[in-house]
């Protein structure tokens, strides 16, 4: 009777306590309170020895610990999986009791993929035993999950310890959901004050602040940025605003703008400026402008006195972060964050060298805003323009493997870097900042373009490409796009005939120019090229680019977006509004933007496009199953140039006479026949091999240059066209109409030594 009533006694103390806890949880007014403040007691309650309380990300499918016992590590995060205990508690929203975390059979009666991270106990010495989890929730919606550890006694968790459980975790993902709901409107009630211009204009309300103020890149990136990226706020919009909020002038980033004297530069150093977001602008009647992203701040301004003291009067002008780093860049020499002055290993060896961090996670990822990351970047984009280079790929690997920089340099990938690991997403979040992409969205791909006179010394632009890949990473391409003058077109290395034809051609009232090939073979330039030669005051033409490349005085260039739907098909009509004499179309994508190609060329205009096709021919036939009218497609053809790109031979290259057997596998490669007709003396024909010097990086190329195949309009061909003829019998009648295919076109560069048989037979089949 004595052992019931202590029981009942104990109970009760037990039940006291508790409810003093969850008491003490809903008279809290802020997150921290109700975790930090009460976890070592709650831990008590449960007699646990460690006690951590998770909570969930749903939009990256984490749960990470807000709280937790014991000071091993600093932070843990889980996968909402059912690999881990606490992540399937969370997963399948059931209570787990484990009595022996090591029994590998009791995880497995609970799930199949269920297994405890021993590596946790290894590093720090600490061993696990009885693990109780209990998930979270308000309404269905995950909050989070408890889990406590090792019961004082070494005895497994009772049924008396789960039903307290499931009553804290209760109130607590009530506190949670209700405390979380009232920091989000006092955050929209303090908003609303430095959004009034938006508001007053309509292009906000309290319910798009509300979700901007609950996005969980606000603290990244800030309210601005989330603003201008998820709820289509313009720069310009958001600068008048902040310039009405501050009271200021609100700048943006002009390249042109003049440094201050070297005495007032040199007092603050650029990587201090970085960190505070703030340089000194210009010196007008006595009064210093200071460039800083919060004119407001008191406390920035107080130690800027102390910094420009024999001024009696500062100034402040607001701007944009990535605008004040682009000042900085300038007014140092780009010696700072673009890192231009500076090696790469310089760059990286100011990375953190500390310890690697105890858990590899996105959650414990460097910040892309850190100034370092951001010199790194500007310095991979300013020598792949140095260097000539076309595409810049980022690919970082699961587990401790370095981030890998390759570079596309005349047509081949060559490793420029390799970058810690604990980089690998702090470099791709960088980019897509530099690029307005959603940095929380690491699950699809994203594309986007940069802008690189905002960050750095170049004028160039990239074009950007995220693709997700093993081990919840992603990969970064980064497209260099060409800009400047056209290629002359006698530099174009067209043959006499080819050269010609196309002149020829482009010289037409009308009809239809098309030039094919693969990504990245040159397709644009060689059109600009020809276009040149046509392109006089008295001759209209409207080009549709995506993006737009190369640019020509006299020409009227478009920028098509698909996203809003301006496609090449609508630019098409609508230039057919605007009194063209000529047209060039980017890319004939699909049906619609070929059939209105070919009837534009049919009503007195002269068209030029592109198309990914292997070859002339087989242009033709690619078209036509399209369902083009072959009738009409074949009054409109001119002629078809297939061109691919091989690399030039340097400078070093070195001449040979080749073996016989080589030249009998040349002419057979060629054809007999129509070798036998350029009549060239087998015996007299001379080969040449790369070296390599350090002018070519010891590669032997340097450069490259264009393998053609130019199918002309015939008479015969535009019969065969309306025939709808197989493919072999197109080509059989434009090789007799005198075209050379792009491997014959190839042989011949060799024999003049431009390129080699390697490079040739690796971009050409026939």
């Amino acid at each position: 009777m004595q052992e019931q009533t202590e029981a009942l006694r104990h109970q009760l103390e037990y039940r006291k306590r508790l409810m003093d806890k969850i008491n003490e949880i809903h008279s809290a007014d802020n997150l921290n309170t109700i975790l930090i403040h009460i976890k070592d007691s709650i831990a008590g309650l449960f007699s646990a020895d460690r006690i951590t309380i998770y909570l969930a990300d749903a939009k990256r499918n984490l749960l990470i610990s807000k709280v937790k016992s014991g000071a091993e590590v600093q932070q843990i995060v889980v996968p909402i999986s059912d690999t881990s205990l606490s992540g399937y508690c969370a997963i399948t929203g059931t209570i787990i009791n484990i009595k022996n975390a090591y029994d590998h059979h009791e995880l497995k009666m609970i799930g199949s993929n269920l297994k405890f991270d021993e590596s946790w106990d290894k590093k720090t010495g600490y061993v696990t035993k009885q693990v109780l989890c209990v998930p979270m929730k308000f309404q269905n919606t995950l909050i989070g999950v408890i889990q406590v550890i090792n019961k004082k006694g070494d005895i497994p968790y009772d049924d008396t310890d789960i039903s307290y459980a499931v009553e804290l975790s209760t109130s607590l993902s009530i506190a949670i959901h209700n405390i979380y709901r009232l920091s989000v409107t006092t955050k929209v009630i303090r908003h609303r004050a430095r959004y009034n211009f938006l508001l007053d204009k309509n292009l906000l309300d309290d319910k798009i602040l509300e979700k901007a103020a609950a996005h969980p890149d606000v603290s990244k990136i800030g309210m601005d940025n989330v603003l201008m990226r998820e709820f289509g706020i313009t720069r310009e919009d958001m600068a008048k605003n902040l310039s009405f909020y501050f009271g200021t002038e609100f700048i943006g980033y002009d390249p042109t703008a003049q440094s201050l004297e070297d005495d007032l530069l040199k007092r603050v150093r650029p990587e201090r400026l970085n960190k505070e977001w703030w340089v000194p602008f210009k010196i007008e009647n006595g009064i210093l402008h200071i460039i800083i992203d919060d004119p407001s701040d008191l406390g920035r301004q107080d130690m800027l006195k102390f910094v420009y003291p024999e001024y009696k009067r500062i100034s402040y002008i607001g701007a944009f972060r990535e605008d004040i780093l682009s000042y900085i860049n300038l007014f140092y020499n780009y010696s700072s964050s673009s890192g231009s002055n500076s090696s790469i290993d310089d760059i990286i060896n100011k990375l953190d060298s500390s310890d690697d961090p105890e858990i590899e996670s996105e959650s414990q990822k460097v910040s892309e805003q850190d100034s370092v990351i951001v010199q790194l970047v500007n310095k991979i984009i300013i020598d792949a323009v140095n260097n000539k280079v076309s595409d810049i790929h980022i690919e970082p690997f699961p587990g401790k493997e370095d981030v890998q920089v390759r570079m596309r340099i005349d047509g081949r990938c060559k490793v420029y870097q390799k970058i810690p690991y604990k980089y690998k997403y702090a470099i791709p979040s960088r980019i897509k900042i530099m690029c307005n992409l959603d940095i929380s969205e690491r699950r699809k791909p994203q594309d986007g373009k940069i802008d690189f006179k905002k960050f750095g010394p170049l004028n160039v632009e990239l074009r950007v490409a995220t693709v997700p890949t093993a081990g919840q990473l992603e990969d970064v391409v980064m497209r260099v796009l060409a800009s400047g003058e056209p290629i002359p077109y006698d530099k174009l290395g067209l043959t006499e005939r080819n050269s010609r034809v196309l002149d020829a051609c482009v010289r037409q009232p009308y009809g239809l120019v098309l030039v094919v090939g693969p990504t990245g073979s040159g397709k644009t330039t060689t059109l600009h090229s020809a276009i040149s030669v046509i392109n006089t005051v008295d001759t209209k033409i409207w080009t549709a680019e995506d993006p737009v490349e190369i640019t020509q005085r006299g020409l009227r260039q478009v920028q098509v977006h698909p996203k809003i739907g301006f496609t090449f098909a609508a630019a098409l009509r609508s230039f057919l509004r605007a009194d063209p004499d000529v047209i060039m179309v980017g890319e004939m994508r699909d049906q619609e933007t070929a059939e209105i190609g070919v009837e534009c060329s049919l009503t007195g205009h002269l068209v030029f496009s592109t198309l990914h096709t292997n070859s002339a021919p087989e242009t033709i036939t690619r078209l036509l199953d399209m369902e083009l009218d072959p009738f009409s497609f074949s009054d409109a053809i001119l002629c078809i140039l297939a061109q691919r790109l091989a690399r030039r031979l340097c400078a070093c290259k070195q001449e040979y006479t080749p073996t016989k057997t080589e030249i009998e596998e040349i002419i057979l490669e060629y054809g007999k026949d129509e070798f036998a007709k350029t009549g060239i003396n087998p015996s007299e024909i001379k080969l040449f091999k790369a070296v390599g010097c350090p002018k070519c990086g010891d590669s032997g190329y340097k450069g490259r240059l264009g393998l053609h195949e130019l199918l002309e309009g015939t008479d015969p061909i535009k019969a065969l066209v309306k025939r709808k003829s197989e493919i072999e019998y197109i080509r059989k009648q434009a090789i007799e109409d005198g075209m050379t295919t792009l491997k014959q076109d190839g042989i011949l560069k060799c024999f003049q030594g431009l390129t080699d048989l390697k490079e040739v037979r690796k971009v050409c089949i026939k």
